[in-house]
Protein backbone atom coordinates (compact mmCIF):
# COMPACT_ATOMS: atom_id res chain seq x y z
CA UNK A 1 0.00 0.00 0.00
CA UNK A 2 1.63 3.29 -0.88
CA UNK A 3 2.10 5.62 1.95
CA UNK A 4 -0.36 8.36 1.12
CA UNK A 5 -3.23 5.71 1.17
CA UNK A 6 -1.74 4.49 4.23
CA UNK A 7 -1.67 7.44 6.32
CA UNK A 8 -5.55 8.58 4.59
CA UNK A 9 -6.83 5.04 5.57
CA UNK A 10 -5.08 5.58 9.29
CA UNK A 11 -6.64 8.85 9.70
CA UNK A 12 -10.02 8.04 8.54
CA UNK A 13 -9.81 4.66 11.32
CA UNK A 14 -8.19 7.64 14.02
CA UNK A 15 -10.95 9.68 13.27
CA UNK A 16 -13.83 6.80 13.58
CA UNK A 17 -12.12 5.60 16.71
CA UNK A 18 -12.24 8.97 18.19
CA UNK A 19 -15.85 9.32 17.68
CA UNK A 20 -16.77 5.97 19.31
CA UNK A 21 -14.91 6.79 22.69
CA UNK A 22 -16.27 9.93 22.26
CA UNK A 23 -19.46 8.27 21.89
CA UNK A 24 -18.76 5.87 24.47
CA UNK A 25 -17.81 8.31 27.34
CA UNK A 26 -20.54 10.66 26.21
CA UNK A 27 -20.59 14.10 26.48
CA UNK A 28 -22.61 16.85 28.69
CA UNK A 29 -23.86 18.83 25.27
CA UNK A 30 -24.75 15.26 23.39
CA UNK A 31 -28.40 14.53 24.04
CA UNK A 32 -29.78 18.36 23.86
CA UNK A 33 -27.51 19.43 21.21
CA UNK A 34 -28.69 16.12 18.94
CA UNK A 35 -32.23 17.97 19.46
CA UNK A 36 -30.94 21.02 17.80
CA UNK A 37 -29.70 19.35 14.84
CA UNK A 38 -29.74 21.83 11.85
CA UNK A 39 -29.91 19.70 7.90
CA UNK A 40 -30.26 21.21 5.09
CA UNK A 41 -30.31 19.95 1.20
CA UNK A 42 -28.65 21.35 -1.15
CA UNK A 43 -30.11 21.54 -4.71
CA UNK A 44 -26.41 21.10 -6.04
CA UNK A 45 -24.05 17.97 -6.65
CA UNK A 46 -22.30 16.75 -3.82
CA UNK A 47 -19.00 17.43 -4.71
CA UNK A 48 -19.84 21.15 -5.53
CA UNK A 49 -21.05 21.40 -2.10
CA UNK A 50 -18.10 19.68 -0.35
CA UNK A 51 -15.85 22.30 -2.14
CA UNK A 52 -18.19 25.40 -1.34
CA UNK A 53 -17.87 23.82 2.22
CA UNK A 54 -14.26 23.98 1.99
CA UNK A 55 -13.94 27.57 0.66
CA UNK A 56 -16.67 28.70 2.82
CA UNK A 57 -14.67 27.72 6.17
CA UNK A 58 -11.49 29.30 4.98
CA UNK A 59 -13.41 32.34 3.82
CA UNK A 60 -14.95 32.56 7.52
CA UNK A 61 -11.37 32.64 8.73
CA UNK A 62 -11.57 29.40 10.24
CA UNK A 63 -9.67 26.47 9.61
CA UNK A 64 -10.64 22.90 8.48
CA UNK A 65 -8.82 20.93 11.76
CA UNK A 66 -10.06 17.03 10.70
CA UNK A 67 -11.36 16.29 7.32
CA UNK A 68 -12.59 12.69 7.10
CA UNK A 69 -13.64 11.35 3.89
CA UNK A 70 -15.30 7.96 4.03
CA UNK A 71 -15.95 7.80 0.17
CA UNK A 72 -12.05 8.09 -0.42
CA UNK A 73 -11.56 5.92 2.71
CA UNK A 74 -13.14 3.14 1.36
CA UNK A 75 -11.98 3.28 -2.38
CA UNK A 76 -9.07 3.05 -1.04
CA UNK A 77 -9.71 -0.79 0.05
CA UNK A 78 -11.36 -0.94 -3.06
CA UNK A 79 -15.02 -0.13 -2.19
CA UNK A 80 -17.84 2.40 -3.91
CA UNK A 81 -19.74 4.28 -1.48
CA UNK A 82 -21.60 7.63 -2.01
CA UNK A 83 -20.09 10.66 -0.79
CA UNK A 84 -19.79 11.02 3.21
CA UNK A 85 -17.58 13.80 4.70
CA UNK A 86 -17.07 15.01 8.13
CA UNK A 87 -15.32 18.27 8.58
CA UNK A 88 -14.24 19.29 11.60
CA UNK A 89 -13.64 23.15 12.19
CA UNK A 90 -12.53 25.79 14.99
CA UNK A 91 -9.85 28.43 15.09
CA UNK A 92 -7.26 28.54 17.79
CA UNK A 93 -7.50 31.92 19.01
CA UNK A 94 -11.13 30.55 19.77
CA UNK A 95 -10.07 27.28 21.26
CA UNK A 96 -6.85 29.24 23.34
CA UNK A 97 -10.04 31.38 24.39
CA UNK A 98 -12.74 28.65 25.19
CA UNK A 99 -9.95 26.52 27.36
CA UNK A 100 -8.83 29.56 29.28
CA UNK A 101 -12.84 29.83 30.26
CA UNK A 102 -13.56 26.04 31.16
CA UNK A 103 -11.33 23.76 30.19
CA UNK A 104 -14.07 20.86 30.26
CA UNK A 105 -15.83 22.36 27.23
CA UNK A 106 -12.53 21.29 24.83
CA UNK A 107 -14.01 18.06 24.21
CA UNK A 108 -17.11 20.19 22.54
CA UNK A 109 -13.85 21.48 19.82
CA UNK A 110 -13.75 21.07 16.59
CA UNK A 111 -17.47 21.71 15.94
CA UNK A 112 -18.30 19.15 13.44
CA UNK A 113 -20.40 19.68 10.28
CA UNK A 114 -21.37 16.46 8.56
CA UNK A 115 -22.02 16.10 4.80
CA UNK A 116 -23.26 13.22 3.03
CA UNK A 117 -24.39 12.33 -0.84
CA UNK A 118 -28.10 12.08 -1.32
CA UNK A 119 -29.49 9.13 -3.88
CA UNK A 120 -29.99 11.66 -6.52
CA UNK A 121 -26.14 13.00 -6.52
CA UNK A 122 -26.85 16.10 -4.35
CA UNK A 123 -25.87 16.82 -0.94
CA UNK A 124 -27.12 16.60 2.50
CA UNK A 125 -25.61 19.14 5.11
CA UNK A 126 -25.84 18.51 8.80
CA UNK A 127 -24.36 20.43 12.00
CA UNK A 128 -25.52 20.96 15.51
CA UNK A 129 -25.52 24.64 16.19
CA UNK A 130 -22.36 25.90 19.35
CA UNK A 131 -24.85 27.20 21.19
CA UNK A 132 -26.40 24.10 21.31
CA UNK A 133 -23.29 22.44 21.54
CA UNK A 134 -21.73 24.23 24.51
CA UNK A 135 -24.72 24.70 26.25
CA UNK A 136 -24.08 22.99 29.09
CA UNK A 137 -20.74 25.03 29.86
CA UNK A 138 -21.95 28.34 31.71
CA UNK A 139 -18.90 30.56 31.59
CA UNK A 140 -19.67 33.95 29.95
CA UNK A 141 -17.05 32.99 27.96
CA UNK A 142 -17.80 30.29 26.52
CA UNK A 143 -20.87 31.00 25.33
CA UNK A 144 -19.71 34.57 24.12
CA UNK A 145 -18.03 31.87 21.79
CA UNK A 146 -20.51 29.73 21.07
CA UNK A 147 -23.37 32.75 20.24
CA UNK A 148 -20.37 33.76 17.61
CA UNK A 149 -19.85 30.44 16.17
CA UNK A 150 -23.29 30.45 15.90
CA UNK A 151 -23.39 33.00 12.94
CA UNK A 152 -19.96 31.28 11.45
CA UNK A 153 -21.05 28.20 11.05
CA UNK A 154 -24.74 29.34 9.69
CA UNK A 155 -22.54 31.08 6.93
CA UNK A 156 -20.75 27.97 6.11
CA UNK A 157 -23.19 25.63 6.01
CA UNK A 158 -25.59 28.07 4.12
CA UNK A 159 -23.03 28.91 1.31
CA UNK A 160 -22.37 25.26 1.19
CA UNK A 161 -25.46 23.96 0.31
CA UNK A 162 -25.67 26.84 -2.35
CA UNK A 163 -22.39 25.52 -4.14
CA UNK A 164 -20.64 28.57 -3.59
Amino acid sequence: MRPFIRVLVLAVVLVLAVAVVARLLGSPATPAAQNSRVTVVSKVPFAQVAGALERAIADEKMALVCHADAQRGAAARGVTIKGNQLLMVFRNDLAVRLLAADPSAGIEAPTRIYLYENPDGTATVSYVPPTAVFAPYQHPEVQAIARYLDSVFKTIVDRGVAGR
